[in-house]
């Protein structure tokens, strides 16, 4: 019998709690028994795994990032989205690093998480739009644009940047270098 109070959302959410404070390597299903005072069988009639624990973290972090770079994109367009969705990444990044370390999981097309990672795309292209890059070249794109977001909030958040100036100042040239890499875009490669 299931124990009162403890639900699917309830043991996600503790998980995105417990991500946050000690890091997504260290969620457990053993861990949420102990916050939720009960066995571990006890939470198996709730989830099936620690496998689908972690997917539905990755799906929940994902939904929240996408909400929050969705919000941010509102009405704006060219290098305000760009900055904007940028900044809402780093921000969720630094405020929640184990949910963000949990938003990359690698996803199977069947899982819950899908779907909220294809959102990530789908806002990553809208912020492309502006910058008119024939849809052949919007995949490399995306994928240069999610490497420097990631690469920097990673950096960022494991404190590799603690002792060399003003981050901020590394970000907004960051984002200069983005904008100006997307306006300059490569002309597309030719088939051999």
């Amino acid at each position: 019998m299931a124990r009162a109070g403890v639900s699917v959302e309830g043991l996600v959410r503790a998980a995105a709690e417990l991500a946050d404070e000690v890091g997504f390597e260290q969620v457990t299903v053993s861990a949420l028994a102990r916050r939720f005072d009960v066995t571990v069988a006890s939470l198996y009639s709730h989830i099936k795994n620690a496998d689908e624990l972690r997917v539905r973290l990755a799906a929940l972090a994902l939904t929240e990032l996408a909400d929050r770079a969705s919000d941010a994109l509102a009405g704006r367009a060219g290098k305000d989205a760009l900055v904007a969705f940028a900044t809402a990444y780093r921000d969720y990044a630094k405020e929640h690093p184990g949910r963000y370390t949990a938003a990359r999981l690698r996803i199977d097309a069947s899982s819950p998480a899908a779907a909220p990672a294809l959102r990530h795309t789908a806002l990553m292209r809208a912020i492309l739009r502006e910058y008119k890059l024939p849809e052949t070249e919007q995949v490399h794109a995306v994928r240069l644009l999610g490497s420097a977001f990631h690469g920097f909030a990673s950096l960022e958040t494991s404190g590799a940047f603690a002792h060399s100036g003003d981050v901020d100042a590394s970000w907004a040239r960051a984002l200069d270098a983005l904008h100006a890499a997307l306006l300059n875009w490569p002309r597309p490669l030719t088939p051999q």
